[in-house]
């Protein structure tokens, strides 16, 4: 089995600009170092899986006894953030992983796309106009802007509906973004450059993982293997 997953922490963004000096914005992601804390097996726990811990800087008196009776066993450090990431198959002459490797971002080399899981920005109590984009009322004088008008009528239903939008808690949910491409690897620095956003603030936590569903390559752009399709319409007319 080979891990497919690995933690890290956003760092920022910057701008790359590619072969055809088309410009990209870029999340680098320190990805890693992990250690893998645990195994999950089908036969002991009904499922395959590995238990990855960031290994980062981290009192051992800063953890609890089960804390560090369980990282006793696989004979980790100690780990601030543990994550449970899907397996694959390991390739050929690849070593099987095991309780106590360390996972590094090397993991992505033969990967175009990954899934990046992180938490959102907290923005505290919102309204409206800003939690679910409302309009929001006349702004003339003698007229409140920041309002969603009615929840209820009074004669029917005379009653707020389950799940109507309204002001609250707005913020710090986990968000998938899937496949974002990879723009560039550093192997010596951990570092993961992805093209795209990636979900909550600078030094949060994201769980980045190889792309579930990744997206297929169009025609005439995936090589030179395959159909121009400008030229083949060109070709085309020129036989009729």
């Amino acid at each position: 089995m080979a891990v497919t997953g690995i933690l890290g922490k956003k760092i920022g963004m910057t701008q790359v600009f590619d072969e055809k000096g088309d410009v990209h914005p870029i999340t680098v992601l320190q990805a890693g170092p992990c250690v893998i804390t645990q195994l999950k097996t089908a036969a002991r726990d009904g499922y395959d899986a590995a238990q990855i811990g960031l290994v980062e800087f981290v009192k051992a008196s800063r953890m609890t006894k089960a804390q560090n009776g369980h990282l006793k066993k696989s004979e980790a450090p100690p780990v601030k953030v543990i994550k449970e990431v899907d397996v694959e198959a390991a390739t050929d002459g690849a070593a099987e992983a095991k309780a106590g490797d360390r996972v590094l971002v090397d993991i992505f080399t033969d990967a175009k796309f990954v899934d990046v899981i992180g938490t959102s920005k907290g923005r505290g109590f919102a309204g409206v106009v800003k939690r679910h984009k409302f309009g929001g009322g006349p702004k003339s004088h003698g007229h409140m802007f920041q309002v969603q008008g009615s929840i209820g009528a009074s004669s029917f239903p005379s009653r707020v509906f389950p799940g109507q939008r309204m002001p609250g808690h707005f913020g710090t949910d986990q968000v998938t973004v899937r496949n974002l491409r990879i723009r560039g690897i550093d192997v010596d620095e951990n570092l993961l450059m992805v093209e795209g956003a990636v979900p909550g603030p600078r030094e949060g936590y994201v769980l980045i993982s190889k792309a579930k569903a990744p997206p297929r390559e169009r025609r005439g752009f995936a090589g030179l293997g395959t159909v121009d399709p400008l030229k083949a319409a060109k070709k085309a007319a020129k036989k009729k």
